[in-house]
């Protein structure tokens, strides 16, 4: 805790103290670029990685980097971040970003030794579609190689969960959302991203970029004739 107490006075001193524009700016309000949903691992910084400052990102932390879907019954933490990042701050992209070694994705394909983490278990479920066909098309690969696998494919299905919400469908139907699954590998510092069109990851500068979205007026004009809840993917 002595280092962690040592950190906010050395910030006040040497960061905030030389930038008090960009903070007395801050404090009339945010406008951040996009919604970077990741895990809680404390391996993975979204701002030292995507090399951004205060404000340009709006960060949801969780185990696994899940999102809840929009058949939850309860009030879900991960919903009222996307609804608020999406409907009132309007930002255009959403990254979902996986990570290479996820406790949470390895505790998923182990779930019998999570006996001890019952709320870890509960919570692992919203992953579990991903096991069905995995057994399968890892047959013969290593169980670092199966867990990568998992891994990807714990991106792709929490992106299936965001676009459960029809306010998610809304956003890219009228063309102000764009989303985006990545994978960091924290060891080579690579990051790896869904590429839609060939169906696999790749790395980053290889991916088909997703269509830029509309403009304002584009986005306005399109709520105004089009009712919400569209069945619609990217």
């Amino acid at each position: 805790m002595t280092r962690i107490i040592k950190g906010v006075f050395d910030f006040q001193k040497s960061v905030h103290g030389t930038q008090e524009q960009l903070f007395k700016k801050l404090g009339s309000g945010q406008k951040p670029q996009a919604l970077f949903i990741t895990c809680s691992d404390s391996r993975i910084s979204p701002d030292m990685l995507t090399q951004t400052g205060p404000g340009e990102l709006f960060i949801m932390r969780n185990a696994g980097n899940i999102v809840t879907p929009a058949t939850c019954t309860h009030p879900s933490a991960e919903a009222a971040t996307m609804e608020y990042a999406i409907k009132q701050l309007k930002v255009r992209d959403l990254i979902l970003c996986g990570h290479a070694k996820c406790g949470a994705v390895h505790g998923l394909l182990q779930m019998d030794a999570l006996s001890h983490l019952p709320e870890v278990q509960k919570w692992l479920t919203y992953s579990k579609p991903i096991l069905a066909d995995l057994k399968r098309d890892t047959a013969g690969m290593t169980p670092d190689e199966v867990l990568a696998v998992a891994i990807e494919r714990n991106v792709i299905q929490q992106l299936e969960h965001a676009k459960s919400y029809p306010f998610v469908r809304e956003a890219i139907a009228a063309g102000s959302l764009r989303l985006h699954g990545w994978v960091y590998h924290f060891e080579t510092g690579t990051v790896m991203a869904y590429d839609q069109g060939k169906s696999r990851f790749v790395s980053l500068n290889e991916a088909t970029k997703p269509k830029f979205a509309a403009s304002k007026e584009e986005i306005e004009a399109y709520l105004k004739t089009h009712q919400s809840g569209l069945d619609l993917t990217i």
